[in-house]
Protein backbone atom coordinates (compact mmCIF):
# COMPACT_ATOMS: atom_id res chain seq x y z
CA UNK A 1 0.00 0.00 0.00
CA UNK A 2 1.64 3.45 -0.89
CA UNK A 3 2.03 5.69 2.01
CA UNK A 4 2.24 9.70 1.57
CA UNK A 5 5.69 10.65 2.74
CA UNK A 6 5.18 13.84 4.50
CA UNK A 7 4.03 14.34 8.19
CA UNK A 8 1.10 16.58 9.11
CA UNK A 9 -0.26 17.91 11.63
CA UNK A 10 -4.05 18.58 12.82
CA UNK A 11 -4.00 18.90 16.58
CA UNK A 12 -2.67 16.26 18.33
CA UNK A 13 -3.70 13.66 15.63
CA UNK A 14 -0.75 13.01 13.08
CA UNK A 15 -0.86 10.82 9.56
CA UNK A 16 0.56 10.86 6.35
CA UNK A 17 -2.31 13.04 5.37
CA UNK A 18 -3.38 13.87 1.64
CA UNK A 19 -4.90 17.64 2.90
CA UNK A 20 -3.43 20.93 2.11
CA UNK A 21 -0.36 21.98 3.63
CA UNK A 22 -0.28 24.75 6.23
CA UNK A 23 2.51 27.01 6.41
CA UNK A 24 4.88 25.48 9.33
CA UNK A 25 4.83 27.05 12.22
CA UNK A 26 1.39 29.01 11.53
CA UNK A 27 -1.97 28.60 13.09
CA UNK A 28 -4.80 28.26 10.26
CA UNK A 29 -7.42 30.94 11.27
CA UNK A 30 -11.00 30.10 11.29
CA UNK A 31 -11.50 31.71 7.70
CA UNK A 32 -9.15 29.20 6.00
CA UNK A 33 -11.19 26.20 6.43
CA UNK A 34 -10.31 22.64 7.50
CA UNK A 35 -6.72 21.81 7.12
CA UNK A 36 -3.56 20.81 9.33
CA UNK A 37 -2.34 23.13 11.43
CA UNK A 38 1.42 22.59 11.02
CA UNK A 39 3.96 20.48 9.21
CA UNK A 40 7.48 18.71 9.22
CA UNK A 41 9.17 17.16 6.52
CA UNK A 42 10.32 13.65 7.61
CA UNK A 43 11.59 11.80 4.50
CA UNK A 44 9.80 8.05 4.00
CA UNK A 45 6.94 8.15 6.76
CA UNK A 46 4.88 4.72 6.16
CA UNK A 47 2.75 5.65 9.68
CA UNK A 48 2.72 8.30 12.95
CA UNK A 49 1.10 7.61 16.22
CA UNK A 50 1.19 9.65 19.28
CA UNK A 51 1.84 9.71 22.63
CA UNK A 52 -0.79 9.25 25.52
CA UNK A 53 -0.36 13.14 26.56
CA UNK A 54 -0.62 14.01 22.91
CA UNK A 55 3.55 15.47 22.79
CA UNK A 56 5.39 13.53 20.79
CA UNK A 57 4.75 11.68 18.30
CA UNK A 58 7.19 8.46 16.77
CA UNK A 59 7.18 7.44 13.25
CA UNK A 60 7.89 4.75 11.06
CA UNK A 61 10.38 5.47 8.20
CA UNK A 62 10.71 2.73 6.02
CA UNK A 63 14.59 2.54 6.74
CA UNK A 64 14.36 3.48 10.63
CA UNK A 65 12.09 5.58 13.28
CA UNK A 66 12.00 9.38 13.91
CA UNK A 67 10.59 10.93 17.55
CA UNK A 68 8.36 14.51 16.74
CA UNK A 69 7.62 17.21 19.46
CA UNK A 70 4.29 18.13 18.89
CA UNK A 71 3.51 19.87 21.93
CA UNK A 72 2.75 22.99 19.48
CA UNK A 73 0.79 21.29 16.68
CA UNK A 74 1.56 24.44 14.89
CA UNK A 75 5.37 24.00 14.94
CA UNK A 76 6.31 19.96 15.08
CA UNK A 77 10.13 19.50 15.75
CA UNK A 78 11.94 16.35 15.01
CA UNK A 79 13.95 15.20 17.75
CA UNK A 80 15.46 12.30 16.80
CA UNK A 81 15.93 9.84 13.62
CA UNK A 82 17.59 6.77 13.30
CA UNK A 83 18.00 4.90 10.26
CA UNK A 84 19.68 2.20 8.80
CA UNK A 85 19.55 -0.01 12.16
CA UNK A 86 21.06 -3.12 12.57
CA UNK A 87 23.22 -3.09 9.38
CA UNK A 88 25.91 -5.07 11.13
CA UNK A 89 23.84 -8.11 10.56
CA UNK A 90 24.24 -10.19 7.33
CA UNK A 91 21.01 -9.20 6.43
CA UNK A 92 21.38 -6.09 7.50
CA UNK A 93 20.03 -3.57 8.16
CA UNK A 94 16.51 -2.77 8.88
CA UNK A 95 14.22 -2.02 5.82
CA UNK A 96 10.07 -2.02 4.94
CA UNK A 97 9.45 -0.72 8.07
CA UNK A 98 5.89 0.02 7.48
CA UNK A 99 4.36 -0.20 11.32
CA UNK A 100 5.06 1.63 14.41
CA UNK A 101 3.35 1.71 18.07
CA UNK A 102 3.81 3.24 21.57
CA UNK A 103 2.28 1.92 24.62
CA UNK A 104 3.91 4.32 28.20
CA UNK A 105 7.37 4.63 27.72
CA UNK A 106 7.96 1.50 24.92
CA UNK A 107 7.94 2.47 21.43
CA UNK A 108 8.04 -1.10 18.71
CA UNK A 109 8.99 -0.61 15.12
CA UNK A 110 8.04 -3.52 12.92
CA UNK A 111 8.44 -4.99 9.37
CA UNK A 112 8.96 -5.97 6.47
CA UNK A 113 5.77 -4.91 5.77
CA UNK A 114 5.92 -7.61 2.50
CA UNK A 115 7.21 -10.75 2.47
CA UNK A 116 10.00 -12.09 0.23
CA UNK A 117 12.38 -9.28 1.15
CA UNK A 118 16.40 -10.58 2.00
CA UNK A 119 16.13 -8.66 5.06
CA UNK A 120 15.35 -8.82 9.27
CA UNK A 121 12.22 -9.59 9.81
CA UNK A 122 10.77 -8.68 13.64
CA UNK A 123 9.91 -6.16 16.06
CA UNK A 124 12.42 -3.26 16.69
CA UNK A 125 11.83 -2.29 20.37
CA UNK A 126 12.88 1.18 21.26
CA UNK A 127 12.97 2.50 25.84
CA UNK A 128 11.48 6.20 24.59
CA UNK A 129 10.87 7.30 28.10
CA UNK A 130 13.54 10.07 27.25
CA UNK A 131 12.32 10.81 23.30
CA UNK A 132 14.79 13.13 22.18
CA UNK A 133 17.09 10.53 23.31
CA UNK A 134 15.83 6.95 22.33
CA UNK A 135 17.56 3.53 23.53
CA UNK A 136 16.90 0.68 21.35
CA UNK A 137 16.55 -2.20 23.64
CA UNK A 138 16.33 -5.03 21.37
CA UNK A 139 15.12 -7.16 18.40
CA UNK A 140 12.56 -9.79 18.43
CA UNK A 141 12.96 -11.39 15.05
CA UNK A 142 10.34 -13.57 13.08
CA UNK A 143 10.24 -15.88 10.20
CA UNK A 144 7.50 -13.66 8.53
CA UNK A 145 6.75 -10.48 7.19
CA UNK A 146 5.01 -7.80 9.94
CA UNK A 147 2.53 -5.37 7.96
CA UNK A 148 0.83 -4.26 11.23
CA UNK A 149 0.69 -4.44 14.66
CA UNK A 150 -0.81 -3.34 18.21
CA UNK A 151 1.34 -2.69 21.32
CA UNK A 152 -0.75 -3.42 24.65
CA UNK A 153 2.10 -3.08 27.61
CA UNK A 154 4.30 -5.98 27.43
CA UNK A 155 2.28 -7.50 24.61
CA UNK A 156 2.87 -7.02 20.90
CA UNK A 157 -0.06 -8.18 18.97
CA UNK A 158 1.70 -8.66 15.33
CA UNK A 159 0.14 -9.94 12.31
CA UNK A 160 1.74 -13.16 11.26
CA UNK A 161 1.18 -13.65 7.44
CA UNK A 162 3.00 -16.72 6.98
CA UNK A 163 1.09 -17.79 3.60
CA UNK A 164 -0.54 -20.67 5.37
CA UNK A 165 -2.91 -20.18 8.21
CA UNK A 166 -2.16 -16.14 8.81
CA UNK A 167 -2.38 -16.15 12.35
CA UNK A 168 -2.58 -12.93 15.06
CA UNK A 169 0.69 -13.63 16.65
CA UNK A 170 0.96 -12.45 20.33
CA UNK A 171 4.44 -11.74 22.00
CA UNK A 172 5.64 -10.66 25.71
CA UNK A 173 8.47 -8.48 24.90
CA UNK A 174 9.33 -8.89 28.40
CA UNK A 175 10.03 -12.52 28.18
CA UNK A 176 10.91 -12.37 24.65
CA UNK A 177 8.84 -14.78 23.52
CA UNK A 178 5.23 -16.12 21.27
CA UNK A 179 2.73 -16.66 23.99
CA UNK A 180 -0.33 -16.77 21.63
CA UNK A 181 -1.53 -17.27 18.14
CA UNK A 182 -4.92 -17.85 16.54
CA UNK A 183 -6.29 -17.79 13.21
CA UNK A 184 -9.61 -18.06 11.09
CA UNK A 185 -8.02 -21.38 10.07
CA UNK A 186 -7.93 -22.32 13.08
CA UNK A 187 -11.72 -22.13 13.89
CA UNK A 188 -12.29 -23.33 10.04
CA UNK A 189 -10.03 -26.10 8.48
CA UNK A 190 -11.75 -24.97 4.97
CA UNK A 191 -9.90 -21.44 4.81
CA UNK A 192 -6.72 -23.37 3.73
CA UNK A 193 -8.81 -24.04 0.40
CA UNK A 194 -8.40 -20.13 0.10
CA UNK A 195 -5.58 -18.32 -1.46
CA UNK A 196 -3.57 -16.64 0.90
CA UNK A 197 -4.24 -13.45 -0.22
CA UNK A 198 -7.39 -13.36 0.10
CA UNK A 199 -7.50 -14.05 3.92
CA UNK A 200 -4.53 -12.05 4.89
CA UNK A 201 -4.74 -10.82 8.59
CA UNK A 202 -4.06 -7.21 7.16
CA UNK A 203 -4.09 -5.38 10.67
CA UNK A 204 -4.80 -5.55 14.08
CA UNK A 205 -6.21 -3.26 16.91
CA UNK A 206 -6.35 -3.75 20.46
CA UNK A 207 -8.43 -1.91 22.34
CA UNK A 208 -10.49 -2.39 26.08
CA UNK A 209 -9.09 -5.82 25.97
CA UNK A 210 -10.30 -6.87 22.54
CA UNK A 211 -9.09 -7.25 19.56
CA UNK A 212 -10.27 -6.12 16.15
CA UNK A 213 -8.45 -8.84 12.89
CA UNK A 214 -9.30 -7.16 9.34
CA UNK A 215 -8.83 -10.13 7.64
CA UNK A 216 -9.14 -8.88 3.99
CA UNK A 217 -12.00 -11.16 2.23
CA UNK A 218 -12.44 -13.17 5.18
CA UNK A 219 -13.99 -10.33 7.56
CA UNK A 220 -12.91 -9.02 10.95
CA UNK A 221 -13.06 -10.89 13.49
CA UNK A 222 -13.41 -9.93 17.60
CA UNK A 223 -10.88 -11.76 20.11
CA UNK A 224 -11.36 -11.51 24.09
CA UNK A 225 -7.41 -10.39 24.28
CA UNK A 226 -8.28 -9.44 28.47
CA UNK A 227 -5.65 -13.04 28.96
CA UNK A 228 -3.43 -12.16 26.02
CA UNK A 229 -1.84 -15.53 26.28
CA UNK A 230 -4.87 -17.28 25.43
CA UNK A 231 -7.35 -15.64 22.78
CA UNK A 232 -10.83 -16.31 22.91
CA UNK A 233 -13.29 -15.47 19.68
CA UNK A 234 -16.17 -13.00 20.25
CA UNK A 235 -17.48 -12.74 16.89
CA UNK A 236 -17.48 -11.66 13.53
CA UNK A 237 -18.13 -9.05 11.35
CA UNK A 238 -19.16 -9.84 7.83
CA UNK A 239 -17.02 -12.80 7.47
CA UNK A 240 -16.13 -14.56 4.09
CA UNK A 241 -17.64 -18.01 2.79
CA UNK A 242 -14.33 -19.91 1.98
CA UNK A 243 -16.66 -22.10 -0.25
CA UNK A 244 -17.26 -18.84 -2.42
CA UNK A 245 -14.04 -17.47 -2.03
CA UNK A 246 -12.03 -20.39 -2.85
CA UNK A 247 -12.51 -19.98 -6.51
CA UNK A 248 -12.64 -16.06 -6.37
CA UNK A 249 -11.13 -13.57 -9.26
CA UNK A 250 -7.85 -12.23 -8.20
CA UNK A 251 -9.54 -8.79 -7.86
CA UNK A 252 -12.36 -9.53 -5.74
CA UNK A 253 -10.67 -8.15 -2.78
CA UNK A 254 -10.06 -4.68 -4.44
CA UNK A 255 -13.33 -3.31 -5.79
CA UNK A 256 -16.61 -3.19 -3.89
CA UNK A 257 -17.65 -4.54 -1.40
CA UNK A 258 -14.00 -5.31 -1.35
CA UNK A 259 -11.73 -6.41 2.06
CA UNK A 260 -11.59 -5.28 5.64
CA UNK A 261 -8.43 -3.35 5.23
CA UNK A 262 -8.76 -1.62 8.48
CA UNK A 263 -11.00 -1.95 11.69
CA UNK A 264 -10.85 -0.43 14.91
CA UNK A 265 -13.38 -0.71 18.31
CA UNK A 266 -14.65 2.71 19.98
CA UNK A 267 -13.84 3.09 23.06
CA UNK A 268 -16.10 1.07 25.45
CA UNK A 269 -16.01 -1.43 22.70
CA UNK A 270 -19.46 -1.35 21.23
CA UNK A 271 -19.29 0.61 17.98
CA UNK A 272 -16.75 -0.85 15.58
CA UNK A 273 -15.18 0.34 12.74
CA UNK A 274 -14.34 -1.41 9.26
CA UNK A 275 -12.23 0.72 6.31
CA UNK A 276 -12.33 -1.09 3.28
CA UNK A 277 -9.49 -0.57 0.63
CA UNK A 278 -10.94 -0.34 -3.09
CA UNK A 279 -10.29 1.20 -6.32
CA UNK A 280 -12.13 0.56 -9.93
CA UNK A 281 -10.73 -1.35 -12.44
CA UNK A 282 -11.12 -1.76 -16.48
CA UNK A 283 -12.55 -4.89 -17.41
CA UNK A 284 -13.70 -5.59 -21.03
CA UNK A 285 -13.82 -1.98 -21.76
CA UNK A 286 -15.84 -1.53 -18.80
CA UNK A 287 -14.58 0.50 -15.56
CA UNK A 288 -16.13 -1.14 -12.37
CA UNK A 289 -16.25 -0.22 -8.30
CA UNK A 290 -14.83 2.28 -7.09
CA UNK A 291 -13.63 3.37 -3.46
CA UNK A 292 -15.33 2.34 -0.36
CA UNK A 293 -15.51 4.03 2.79
CA UNK A 294 -16.00 3.32 6.42
CA UNK A 295 -18.96 0.96 7.71
CA UNK A 296 -19.75 1.49 11.32
CA UNK A 297 -21.51 -2.03 13.18
CA UNK A 298 -23.48 -2.03 16.84
CA UNK A 299 -21.19 -5.20 18.27
CA UNK A 300 -22.63 -4.87 21.55
CA UNK A 301 -23.49 -7.81 20.87
CA UNK A 302 -20.46 -9.25 19.18
CA UNK A 303 -22.05 -12.27 18.17
CA UNK A 304 -24.85 -10.51 16.35
CA UNK A 305 -23.04 -7.04 14.70
CA UNK A 306 -26.03 -4.90 13.27
CA UNK A 307 -24.08 -2.23 10.79
CA UNK A 308 -25.83 1.42 11.51
CA UNK A 309 -24.00 3.80 8.95
CA UNK A 310 -21.42 3.92 6.35
CA UNK A 311 -19.39 6.99 6.04
CA UNK A 312 -18.59 7.39 2.51
CA UNK A 313 -15.48 8.10 0.62
CA UNK A 314 -15.26 11.90 -1.21
CA UNK A 315 -15.63 12.01 -4.40
CA UNK A 316 -12.44 11.05 -6.99
CA UNK A 317 -11.69 12.25 -10.58
CA UNK A 318 -9.84 9.05 -10.99
CA UNK A 319 -10.96 6.31 -8.75
CA UNK A 320 -8.44 3.61 -10.24
CA UNK A 321 -5.66 2.19 -8.56
CA UNK A 322 -3.26 4.69 -10.52
CA UNK A 323 -5.37 7.69 -10.15
CA UNK A 324 -6.45 9.69 -6.98
CA UNK A 325 -7.47 7.78 -3.74
CA UNK A 326 -9.99 8.95 -1.38
CA UNK A 327 -10.17 5.37 0.53
CA UNK A 328 -9.22 5.78 3.94
CA UNK A 329 -6.03 3.96 4.86
CA UNK A 330 -6.04 4.20 8.36
CA UNK A 331 -8.52 5.94 11.56
CA UNK A 332 -9.51 6.65 14.71
CA UNK A 333 -12.39 6.69 16.97
CA UNK A 334 -12.87 9.17 20.00
CA UNK A 335 -15.05 9.59 22.88
CA UNK A 336 -16.32 6.37 24.74
CA UNK A 337 -19.78 4.34 23.42
CA UNK A 338 -20.07 2.23 26.25
CA UNK A 339 -18.44 0.56 29.80
CA UNK A 340 -15.37 -1.57 28.86
CA UNK A 341 -15.64 -5.23 27.67
CA UNK A 342 -15.23 -7.65 30.23
CA UNK A 343 -14.11 -11.84 29.77
CA UNK A 344 -16.48 -13.48 27.44
CA UNK A 345 -16.52 -17.36 27.33
CA UNK A 346 -15.63 -19.03 23.56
Amino acid sequence: MRRRHALRVAGAALGAGVIGRAAPGRARSADEGYGPLGSVAVGGTREAVVSADGATAYLALGDGYATVDVSDPAAPAVLTERRDLLADRADGPLRLLNDAKVSGDRLVVVGPAHPGRGVPHGVLIVDVSEPDAPVEEGFYGTEFPIHNCALDGRYCYLTGNDGETNPLVVVDLDAGREVARWSIADRDDDWTDVRSGLRTVHDVTVRDGTAALAYWDAGTYLLDVSDPTAPVFLGSVDPGDPAALADAHPREGVIPPGNHHYSLLAPGGDLLAVGRETWAVEYDGAVLGGPSGVDLYDVSDPTAPVRRATVAPPATSDPTFGGLWTTAHNLDLRGASSTPRGTRAA
